[in-house]
């Protein structure tokens, strides 16, 4: 099979290389991005002799489109999220499957023309939203009600490379983790639904702390629509209680509440300056350099999920975790890795007939539990169950 992966040189497009070029499977990869200057990146962690780099803007259609038609069995979509509608559209008009590891919602209205034009798209595909949305859809079948749906994900330093106030270093886009801290979270509580504004993010009730396995105490902050995924399954009737939460150390909320208040993530340029500079921008520019990983240090993915219900007249319990740590031999971090090798993984099971389905797909519907959750296994990533 023959697999284009777009933003190839970014973060997470050198998992999904790294992952593509070792796989049997795959005969040729070609490495989309803009600038090839960090090709040699590449070079220095596995064999590139089936990787191809090709230059490409993903800022115009068009030229995704003569990419697209070049003859792929599958596309990975890693660029940033400003240029995702411009992926998933080129990919409709030039008829090839297309993963990617972005939120959907930007792309829902193309189901029925991908449908009607036998393409399968997959948005949702990574980490988070990705491989938690696999283990959503596989639980909610082991249920005959489901009471309660909650899902808790992050990336974190390793403790010994927790050195600064934070408590926290960037293993992905620094933008975008300072964008998801100014969103509105959807949750369910005793049955009813609740919206947490993005104003309230870190001074919300449902802020907690949870016990995970292995790591210790962790703070649990409102991260998403939770009822937009049991509506999606179908359980939305009999749920009691439902949250999606980001998960970081102790004392994150803590910070960021008062910092929002003062406007420090303000997204309207601040008057009296030289040029047109917003908070959020110069909070970029400001902690980016500082909240760095040393070469010695690992970064460490933590996602829990907890489902409970009723299963053949009695209660059950069911817990499930995943860890994914910084490979220090590659440099690849453990958040690329889990957002990276999800991606190849569908893209192949998609290119290979596994996932044959059209339209815009979501992995909680259609990725297939047991061989997706193998696959990972064989990466060195293995989700854990406790039942009760």
């Amino acid at each position: 099979m023959r697999i284009a992966v777009l933003g190839g040189l970014g973060m997470q497009g050198r998992a999904a290389l790294l992952d593509l070029a070792r796989s049997t499977r795959v005969q040729e990869v070609v490495c989309a991005d803009y600038s090839l200057k960090d090709w040699n990146r590449m070079a220095a962690i596995t064999d590139i002799a089936k990787i191809k780099p090709v230059q490409v803007d993903g800022a115009s259609k068009q030229a995704l489109v003569s990419l697209f038609k070049q003859g792929f069995d599958a596309v990975i979509d890693l660029l940033p999220l400003p240029f995702m509608v411009n992926a998933f559209e080129a990919a409709l008009e030039a008829r090839v499957p297309l993963v990617s590891t972005n939120y959907g919602k930007p792309i829902h209205h193309l189901h029925e023309a991908a449908r009607a034009a036998g393409v399968s798209l997959m948005p949702e595909c990574g980490l988070d939203p990705g491989i938690d949305l696999v283990i959503c859809g596989h639980a909610v079948r082991q249920f005959d009600e489901l009471h309660v749906l909650n899902s808790y994900c992050g990336g974190i330093p390793e403790k010994k490379a927790c050195t600064n106030p934070l408590d926290y270093k960037i293993s992905w886009n620094f933008d975008m983790v300072l964008r998801s801290q100014k969103r509105a979270s959807v949750f369910i509580r005793a049955g009813e639904k609740i919206e947490v504004p993005a104003e309230q993010q870190h001074e919300s009730e449902m802020i907690h702390t949870i016990a995970f396995p292995g790591l210790g105490d962790m703070e649990a902050v409102p991260n998403g629509d939770a009822v937009f995924y049991t509506d999606l399954l179908g359980v939305t009737p009999g749920i009691r209680e439902a949250g999606r939460y980001l998960l970081r150390w102790p004392g994150w909320a803590a910070f960021w509440g008062p910092l929002k208040r003062l406007g420090l993530l303000s997204d309207e340029p601040l008057d009296g300056l030289d040029c047109a500079v917003t908070p959020h921008q110069f909070m970029v520019k400001l902690l980016e350099p500082q909240l760095q990983y040393q070469d010695g240090e690992k970064d460490v993915v933590a996602m829990y999920n907890v489902f409970s219900g009723i299963k053949g007249g009695r209660p059950k319990i069911l817990k499930t975790a995943l860890v994914i740590e910084r490979d220090l031999k590659s440099g690849l971090y453990g958040m690329s890795l889990g957002v990276g090798f999800p991606a190849s993984i569908v893209a192949q099971m998609i290119a290979g007939g596994e996932i044959d389905q059209k339209g815009v797909l979501n992995p909680a519907l259609h990725v297939p539990y047991t061989p997706f959750m193998a696959a990972l296994a064989e990466r060195g990533i293995v989700v854990t169950e406790e039942m009760e």
